[in-house]
């Protein structure tokens, strides 16, 4: 099957400015993109659909997915944890809303449930329910810490041969990114974001078994210590990070070709907006929030001025910030970090398909065809993303997801 999709603006992935022109599918990949309207017109397709000035861009990245975590636009859990059987149904719905609304791609920081994610990753795979090609995780390991913190599960104990056997256990299921809860959390206890919950050993041991099983770590990190524990192992990606000191942002500027990194702005927006009833104190958590982003205003920058690959992804499944909202961190980059919205969809298209691994991210011949076709034009108006009726096309790998409402068709 030939699809060509023309009458659009490309918006490539690469950062490189919007270009009218023409992209021609074949199977599962981009065969050709072309600019010259004499080549469009020769362009033999099955089927042809016109774009109608609509903007043509990669399918999103999300480098920040918890897909347990239950609470969706669709449907809202007032409780953090889920019963197994509807723990399933949520991560099942919660794969087809991030699809819905535009994203193609995500990797996932960590479950609420063993053995789940890579289940769900295999029946995506095999076109079995629909959902964005996933980088499955199990659940978070996040040790006790020194004053008694602990936000997670501990597998397999404590030490470096029981990190072995976690990480060995792990490739068995099929993970492919593990995530360590590295530093504490203060939305949960304030003050213990600076706690530490690994060992030196124990990181070193992560990073050595993680390379041995051909794994990736995703890490938790607020601290400059965390942060050194997490590039020591050889994290692939870094979450948060918002206490870095000028030696922290060093360590991380000279690893830039090696790591991501994902400030989460989602959440912290989201639960300074929370309402919540009488009942349940959000305070500690909105103070933490605030505390972040103000932070993050300047480091966010200055990593990405350092060549830091900045992702969005944003914790998204809290009821005050569901799974579908994960597009607003977008215009959350441009309103708190400064960014242009190009620079902006660069983040969720060309990078994220640097940190999935795949031919993923970019408008380019040879390249997956994973695509979206915007009413409008998110360069000028980067909100409209976070609207699915605006997206009126969502190809995944060659097949039309969601097709628009008019296509021309060649016999």
């Amino acid at each position: 099957m030939r699809v060509l999709i023309r009458n659009v603006t490309i918006f490539d992935g690469t950062g490189a400015p919007s270009v009218p022109g023409a992209v021609l599918v074949e199977g599962d990949r981009i065969a050709a993109v072309l600019h010259d309207e004499t080549a469009i017109a020769q362009v033999a397709a099955d089927r042809v659909i016109d774009g109608e000035g609509g903007t043509l861009m990669p399918g999103m990245v999300d480098s920040h997915t918890h897909l347990t975590w239950g609470s969706s636009v669709e449907k809202i859990y007032h409780q953090f944890i889920l019963p197994p059987e509807e723990l399933k149904v949520a991560a099942w719905r919660n794969a087809r809303v991030l699809l819905d609304h535009g994203f193609t791609s995500a990797y996932s920081a960590g479950a609420l449930g063993d053995r789940i994610e890579p289940e769900l990753a295999r029946v995506i795979e095999a076109g079995e329910t629909p959902g964005p090609r996933l980088v499955p995780s199990t659940l978070e390991r996040s040790p006790e810490g020194a004053e008694g913190v602990e936000t997670g599960d501990v597998f397999n104990g404590r030490g470096p041969e029981a990190i072995r056997a976690f990480m060995a256990y792990c490739k068995d299921e099929g993970v492919r990114s593990v995530k360590l809860v590295v530093s504490g959390e203060d939305a949960l206890k304030p003050g213990s974001a600076q706690d530490i919950l690994y060992t030196d050993e124990e990181m070193i041991a992560a990073g050595e078994a993680a390379r041995e099983q051909g794994l990736w770590i995703a890490t938790h990190a607020y601290s400059p210590r965390a942060i050194a524990l997490a590039l020591e192992a050889g994290a692939r990606i870094l979450y948060h990070c918002s206490f870095a000191d000028e030696a922290a942002i060093e360590a991380m500027a000279a690893k830039k070709d090696e790591i991501f990194y994902a400030p989460g702005p989602g959440v912290s927006v989201g639960a300074l907006e929370a309402n919540p009833p009488p009942h349940i104190d959000m305070s500690a958590m909105k103070a933490s929030a605030a505390e972040r982003l103000e932070l993050e205003a300047k480091l966010v920058p200055e990593l990405k001025r350092r060549g830091v690959r900045v992702l969005i992804g944003g914790d998204y499944g809290f009821p005050f910030n569901p799974n579908g909202r994960n597009a607003r961190d977008l215009e959350h980059f441009v309103a708190h970090y400064g960014y242009t919205p190009a620079e902006a969809l660069h983040a969720a298209t060309g990078l994220g398909g640097e940190l999935m691994g795949i031919d993923v991210g970019q408008v380019r011949e040879g390249w997956l065809a994973d695509l979206l076709l915007i009413d409008g034009d998110p360069v000028q108006d980067i909100a409209i993303l976070q609207d699915k009726d605006r997206i009126r096309m969502i190809m995944k790998g060659g097949d039309l997801y969601k097709a628009p409402a008019y296509q021309g068709v060649i016999a």
